[in-house]
């Protein structure tokens, strides 16, 4: 055995097929696999003839196990997973030959990216001419389609691709993982357990590729024929209803389970017809009397239910596991349905049929491309809004043209409403609801923290971290006692790392602070080998969205400050502090350069546009309390300084920033400054006003190169004072600035900065290594994982079906099934053993 290649165990189920057989492991022969490293298991589901000796005689080198009595596909595959010895394992159909590369191509992929659990082959036709597999489909109420099948395209299918599920006819699995999840389930026989280990697979954390370069040629008529056309019919129905039952969310099923019942029957019976196939029935009823004629094959929909309801208790137990072990909610996994609306009946009358099952049961929308979405914030959402509630306002706004969105506050929210969704305030009762709601939380700030039901829930959960707040707190909390403020920087650390460990996608406002995070990221384990395998640049983990502006111009509607404000008249010059006054920023080195400044230009003016922040949970800072001590202390306030002690509303700012004639924004030397995006500036490009800015943020070395204004070192009064002097004295150099503004400020409107958060909510998805099992489980993150396999039939189960025979009186059926169950533990046991 070569160490360096892993052992592969080829799984091949044969029923009264024994020629298909050995030309098929014959076939194995030409495969470019170390025939040390290969493991061939045939499985004889009890076929009955000679099938076992001539196999033997054929191909003695293989590992023959006879079963003694036939369970189908599913429990044939089962069987011979359970005795393999390979790290991965391939399925084979009996009637099938596999090309060269069929393994090499596989188990290279499952090798290079280990979300992926299980290859999907291309499957041809015997002479390769046909497509017989090359994508999947999978309707609404459960019937499992093989998209392209009979196209003779062959070369039309070769980009590899996520797909639900894989073909029985040839797939490769990993065999921890195979076992893990519970491999296929027995109850199938045959007929759509690929579809249902496909579907378990994605919920429970893991992918199934498509790899067309692993490909094999199928002849696919051996086990049809013994099966018959109603005995088809009725695993194919059942099945069905047992996979939807099993894997859809409870909300889904709720919705879906009652059309796919009435479809399934509706699928047996239609109206009239003189196909000799049919039987007519008289059915008398109340109003009066009608013929009916029954398709003797489709009869079987109605005892596949009848079947469906007769295993619902086992069903039950199987579903809560399953369920219970999610890792992706359904709105990750539906797209990949592809065809959910396909009848699949051509019976006379039974399209219509189906419109008004779909109809009534309001069916269609879960499957349509409008999401289901909660924007959080811990801001104030009112006509008077700060920065958070800002881009939270207008993330809602984007998302809502093509998704159902609610806007939350946990604060506050009053006097603000839109047409296209809801805005309210809700307490952690009504936020989880929205969470079971949802498809898709965004939050900022402490909303996960304070909710843990984010946190453990499997939905898609979008952490907007454009506000690094732990680098605030450093310079916010210089006022408390040394224990106090290292416990709150290192609470505010922690609850950003527990965002970093949790969320599927991060927004980050700049270039600059993508690479901060992404050292943070990396510090929390995010940065691993799922996730670089998913984009060597993490470009599908943490998106730069800055913050943005308003998509109209600006226009004047009144006016506020000139003529308004006692002190400022209709020639005064006017600087504008567009936001609040916090201890990071430096208004003190402004207030002494404005003081300076009166000397030469006695028509300045300078308005603090905020200074009380709406949010009652942001306390006054020392720095504000600080600015007003020395306007006074310089006799500036009221004269040449002035104050709104509230904060302006977000639709009437623009009449403040339209009268002004330049916008300032200056703060201090600190970290916080290296990863800031200084919000203000934007309002002040929108409304093309020429800035002064205090150099060493993201935005200064736009403010220079885009030629909107000047930046200055910090706390240098002097050159602060002359580049205010020169942007408020020459008009030339002022209308230049101005124009470079408007220009810059496109660049930054608000359809255009979330343009790449509006195109990820139209196929959202889950991380890839938080769903994935074992490296969430390194993380630390998400739901607990079994540690046990998941077994689709629990002891429970037995339990509740003997005691049903009890009941009924039926002793000599539950011992019958009672010795049959111990039998198959005991040649599990054996055969592991």
């Amino acid at each position: 055995m070569k160490d360096d290649v892993p052992r592969v165990s080829i799984v091949v189920v044969n029923y009264r097929g024994a020629d298909d057989t050995i030309a098929c492991i014959t076939s194995l022969r030409d495969l470019d696999w170390p025939v040390d490293n290969l493991e061939v298991i045939v499985v004889d589901n009890a076929s009955g003839d000679d099938s076992v000796a001539r196999i033997r005689e054929a191909a003695p080198h293989v590992t023959l196990i006879a079963a003694k009595k036939n369970t189908g596909f599913a429990g044939g595959c089962n069987r011979g997973a359970a005795a393999a010895s390979g790290a991965y394992l391939a399925f084979l159909n009996n009637d099938a030959r596999p090309d060269t590369r069929w393994l090499t191509s596989a188990v290279a992929v499952l090798e290079r990216y280990p979300g992926v659990a299980c290859v999907a082959s291309k499957v041809l036709d015997w002479d390769g001419q046909e497509i017989d597999f090359a994508a999947a489909a999978l309707s609404f109420y459960g019937h499992g389609f093989k998209m392209h099948a009979g196209d003779t395209n062959i070369t039309g299918h070769d980009d590899e691709s996520d797909v639900l599920f894989a073909s029985g006819a040839a797939m490769v699995v990993d065999a921890k993982v195979f076992a893990r999840v519970g491999g296929f389930d027995e109850r199938y026989f045959m007929f759509f357990e690929d579809v249902d280990l496909g579907w378990r697979l994605w919920l429970l954390g893991y992918e199934v590729r498509y790899v067309p370069a692993s490909f094999v040629y199928h002849r696919h008529h051996a086990s049809m024929a013994e099966v018959g056309s109603w005995r088809e019919h009725f695993l194919l129905e059942r099945n069905a209803l047992y996979t939807i039952y099993k894997n859809y969310d409870d909300e889904n099923l709720r919705a879906v389970m009652p059309a796919a019942l009435a479809l399934t029957v509706g699928r047996s019976v239609t109206r009239g017809g003189d196909d000799p196939h049919m039987l007519e029935v008289t059915r008398a009823t109340a109003v009066d009397t009608e013929h009916v004629s029954v398709h003797k094959e489709t009869l079987a929909g109605t005892f596949a239910v009848d079947a469906f309801l007769s295993h619902l208790e086992e069903l039950t137990v199987s579903r809560g596991e399953i369920q219970a072990a999610r890792r992706r909610s359904d709105s990750d996994i539906l797209p990949m349905f592809r065809q959910p609306f396909l009848p699949n009946s051509n019976l006379f009358g039974f399209h219509e049929k189906f419109a008004a099952a779909v109809s009534a049961f309001d069916v269609e929308p879960r499957f349509g491309a409008r999401r289901r979405i909660v924007v959080a914030t811990g801001d104030t959402l009112e006509p008077a809004m700060a920065g958070p509630a800002i881009r939270a306002w207008q993330i809602a706004r984007a998302l809502s043209r093509e998704h159902d969105v609610e806007l939350v506050s946990t604060t506050k929210c009053a006097g603000l409403s839109h047409p296209d969704f809801q805005v309210r305030k809700v307490n952690g009762h009504q936020l989880r609801k929205l969470v079971s709601w949802c498809d898709i939380v965004i939050f900022q700030g402490y909303i996960m923290f304070e909710n843990p039901a984010i946190a453990k829930s499997s939905k898609i959960v979008v952490a907007d971290i454009y506000d690094p707040f732990h680098l605030e707190q450093l310079e916010q909390t210089r006022d408390l006692a040394d224990a106090t403020r290292r416990d709150v920087v290192r609470s505010s650390t922690d609850v950003l790392n527990e965002q970093l460990a949790r969320g599927d996608l991060f927004l980050c406002a700049s270039a600059k602070q993508r690479d901060f995070w992404l050292g943070q990221l990396a510090a929390v384990g995010r940065i691993n080998p799922v996730t670089y395998d998913d984009g060597e640049s993490l470009e599908r983990l943490l998106y730069v969205v800055p913050f943005g502006v308003s998509d109209t111009t600006p226009v004047h509607s009144r006016p506020v400050l000139r003529g308004v404000v006692p002190g400022i008249e209709a020639d005064a010059k006017i600087i504008l502090w567009g936001g609040g006054v916090y201890n990071w920023f430096d208004p003190i080195s402004l207030l002494h350069a404005v003081d300076k400044l009166r000397g030469r230009m006695p028509e300045v003016r300078l308005y603090f546009l905020g200074m009380k922040h709406p949010n009652p949970h942001v306390p006054e800072m020392r720095m504000a309390v600080r600015t007003r001590e020395l306007a006074d202390e310089l006799g500036l306030t009221g004269t040449h300084v002035f104050f709104n002690e509230g904060w302006v509303e977000y639709d009437d700012r623009q009449n403040f920033l339209l009268e002004a004639d330049v916008g300032v924004s200056t703060h201090l030397d600190h970290v916080e400054t290296e990863f800031s995006f200084r919000t203000r500036i934007l309002d002040y490009l929108w409304a093309g006003l020429p800035v002064v800015a205090t150099a060493g943020d993201s935005f200064a070395d736009l403010i220079e190169e885009r030629g909107v204004g000047r930046t200055v070192p910090a706390e240098d009064v002097d050159a602060l004072e002359e580049a205010l002097y020169t942007l408020l004295s020459d008009s030339a150099r002022t209308a230049d600035c101005r124009r470079a503004a408007f220009t810059l400020a496109d660049e930054f409107k608000w359809s255009s900065v979330l343009a790449p958060l509006v195109e990820f909510c139209r196929a959202p998805r889950r991380a890839p290594d938080l769903v994935l099992p074992e490296m969430a489980d390194l993380l630390g993150v998400g739901r607990s994982q079994v540690t046990r396999p998941l077994r689709l039939v629990h002891w429970r189960d037995d339990m509740r079906t003997f005691a049903g025979h009890l009941r009924r009186g039926e002793l000599k059926t539950m011992v019958r099934k009672a010795v049959s169950r111990a039998r198959q533990v005991v040649s599990r046991t054996w055969s592991r053993s």
